[in-house]
């Protein structure tokens, strides 16, 4: 027994030795691969200096914001796994909307909105009359965004625009946005105060720091436009987006239907093909008016509805047999904001109930 003990220990001091071997040899090359992607990093930095600077930037603002800056392998993690990160990985199927919406249009983001939309109302009816977009939209993209403000993201913006744009799956973008975050740092805008998540939105809006700067607007009065901590700010600058994005005033953006077995979806499929999320757009039917969709026996369950004469667009996010929805131009400015089926009609699913 004892020899056999003996033999088996020798045996784990063996494999253990090689264990701590490979260990060891794992750690060099992970070493070397970061010494490696640090150095490209400073590279990459010193090459978009003289962009920068040409943009306005001033030197001693670029330098002081990307001296020690190190690369971020994480944000990278990140992006690799958003739907088309992976260029890679094979197409996945659509999974159904219903578990999305239960847990983006639930009863403590309903009553939170709410709750929030009462507090608001003085300021968002003002916003509301001069962009003509409900008040109860602003505050649905309020609650998706951010939470009504309880997470805006730490990932510092510099760092993980910079990391971005040096991986170079989408490298012009993010090099633009890493230029203009440095120069709102050039504008006063404190660096503790720009982080966000690790794709560079910021704020209660969730803005990139080029849309801050395009369309942010100052909605409390003070002369500042100040989306991390004012509300009004955040709200005015959600409703300006969707006004520049061709948002029309008095049109819903869609409503709930049940649609019969007999309708031929295959002849009301679109036959043009979008440029931008594709796989968002082909799940669009052609357009046709809310009084030839009922015509076809379709049938409205929610409310409010667009006019008779409305052009709409149909989509069954769950499939046949399921809650469908008619969606109308405006439904198309929420994607515009974030191009996913799912998360537009949790937008407008979410504004109704807190209008309610």
């Amino acid at each position: 027994m004892r020899a056999s003990f003996r033999a088996l220990a020798a045996t784990a001091c063996i494999l253990a030795a090689s264990v701590l071997g490979s260990m060891e040899a794992g750690a060099q090359q992970v070493d070397a691969a970061s010494s490696a992607d640090d150095a490209g990093f400073r590279a990459f930095l010193a090459s978009i200096r003289p962009r920068a600077l040409a943009a306005g930037v001033r030197p001693s603002t670029f330098d002081s914001a990307v001296a020690g800056l190190t690369f971020n392998p994480r944000v990278i993690q990140l992006d690799r796994a958003q739907p088309g990160g992976n260029p890679n990985a094979p197409a996945s199927a659509i999974p159904s909307f219903a578990p999305y919406k239960a847990r983006h249009v639930d009863a403590d983001r309903i009553n939170r909105g709410r709750k929030r939309y009462q507090d608001l109302r003085p300021r968002l009816a003002r916003i509301e009359r001069e962009t003509g977009v409900p008040e109860s939209i602003m505050m649905a993209i309020y609650g998706h965004e951010t939470g009504y403000g309880t997470y805006t993201g730490d990932f510092d913006l510099i760092r993980s625009l910079a990391s971005l744009a040096y991986d170079g799956r989408r490298r012009e973008l993010f090099t633009a946005e890493l230029i203009a975050t440095l120069q709102l740092l050039d504008r006063g805008v404190p660096r503790s105060r720009l982080k966000g998540s690790w794709a560079g939105a910021t704020g209660y809006p969730q803005f990139l720091p080029s849309m801050y700067q395009r369309l942010g607007v100052d909605g409390d009065g003070d002369g500042r436009v100040d989306i991390w901590t004012s509300e009004a700010d955040a709200l005015a600058s959600i409703g300006n987006y969707l006004v520049k994005a061709g948002w029309r005033p008095n049109v819903p953006w869609g409503v709930a239907v049940r649609v019969p077995p007999s309708l031929d979806r295959a002849a009301l499929r679109s036959l043009t093909k979008s440029p931008r999320c594709p796989r968002v757009f082909d799940r669009h039917s052609r357009w046709l008016t809310m009084r030839e969709w009922r015509a076809l026996g379709v049938t409205v369950v929610g409310s409010p509805a667009p006019a008779e004469g409305e052009l709409v667009s149909l989509l069954e996010p769950d499939g046949p047999n399921a809650t469908a929805y008619l969606l109308s131009g405006n439904y198309r400015v929420i994607l515009d904001y974030n191009c996913s089926n799912f998360y537009a009609l949790s937008v407008g699913l979410l504004a109704d109930e807190v209008a309610r």
